[in-house]
């Protein structure tokens, strides 16, 4: 079943701390909402499945159109029921980022710069010092818990957001919490700067595949690519060709390796899932083609993502991109 109560904490940091050698030990953040009211975020990083390194990604530069979709900074709770069209995070169906481009850190080292806790302090402790700093902290609610103090930081009622990590695709043992549009991340904001930092984790123990209703793990597909191996790729889009609408949108896939494809049931989904087929027949090596957007497919032009299905209708490769650079009439955005 999937997570009770999944969200997103907008909230300022106040404080920070760092555990050690716990059975799974996190980083713990302290925050406050616009009202005053304190929340803590255990964010993971050790497994307490072996491997125990966490998977990472952070983006200095973060842009996607689910940032128009978030409450305003410091306005505390919003539950997010599942689907999309919300501010729901999915890092299979929402094109977050590329999962090939995740790495391996350790949770703690000795030394500077070399492990998980440093990498969230890198972070955190600016927000900390920044005034206008925000954190957007998407996963699972818990409390307020009336009469109890907070573990970690003392204040009361005990209040928090845990599971700040992927929560599909998780082996035997936590199948249980496994959902779509439910995964955990962290989102900072530094107005100052007019700049977004996002932060994603996922155990090494989880699929990159997933059914679409469940979030269970797909048996038998393909594991998380690793960069340079993705034969068939999308390349870039015209999402706003010139004049008024129904506008001509196009996708432009590329061929990246040396073998000839074969595109038959090969299709493009848009933001709500919708897809067109991807024309049938040979592509060679290196070669393009573009592929006009039909059949309910819209690429908005308030920001959108587009996604790349094989004939099984498994992600293959995935972009997204926001109203701002949609908004260049007949302008051609590369990915």
């Amino acid at each position: 079943m999937p997570l009770k109560e999944y969200g997103v904490l907008a909230a300022r940091a106040v404080d920070r701390r760092r555990e050690g050698a716990a059975d799974t030990p996190h980083y713990q953040i302290h925050l406050q909402d616009g009202g005053g009211r304190n929340f803590r975020a255990a964010v993971n990083v050790e497994s307490q499945q072996s491997p125990s390194e966490l998977l990472y990604l952070a983006d200095d530069n973060f842009r996607h159109p689910v940032l128009d979709l978030l409450a305003g900074a410091g306005t505390g709770w919003t539950p997010l029921p599942s689907g999309p069209g919300r501010a729901n995070l999915d890092f299979i169906r929402g094109n977050l980022f590329d999962p090939a481009a995740m790495r391996l850190l350790p949770p703690d080292a000795a030394g500077p710069d070399n492990d998980l806790a440093d990498l969230l302090d890198h972070y955190v402790l600016r927000a900390i010092a920044d005034p206008e700093a925000g954190l957007y902290v998407f996963g699972e609610r818990w409390g307020p818990e009336q009469a109890k103090k907070d573990k970690i930081f003392g204040f009361s009622p005990g209040n928090g957001v845990h599971d700040v990590h992927m929560n599909q695709g998780n082996s035997t043992a936590f199948r249980r919490d496994d959902g779509v549009w439910q995964d955990g991340g962290v989102l900072l904001h530094f107005p100052g700067e007019d700049r977004w930092v996002a932060i994603f984790l996922a155990f090494q123990s989880q699929a990159w595949h997933t059914d679409n209703a469940t979030g269970h793990s797909i048996e038998g597909a393909q594991p998380r690519p690793e960069p340079g191996e993705l034969q068939l790729l999308i390349l870039a889009a015209l999402v706003n060709p010139p004049g008024p609408a129904p506008e001509a949108e196009c996708v432009l896939l590329l061929n990246a390796s040396p073998e000839t494809a074969d595109l038959t049931g090969w299709r493009i989904a848009d933001r709500l899932k919708n897809s067109c087929p991807v024309p049938a027949g040979p592509l060679t090596a290196g070669a393009v083609l573009q592929v006009p957007v039909a059949d309910g497919v819209q690429l908005g032009n308030s920001g959108g993502v587009i996604t790349l299905l094989d004939p099984q209708g498994l992600k293959v490769h995935g972009v997204s991109y926001t109203a701002d650079q949609a908004s260049r009439e007949g302008w051609t955005l590369t990915f």
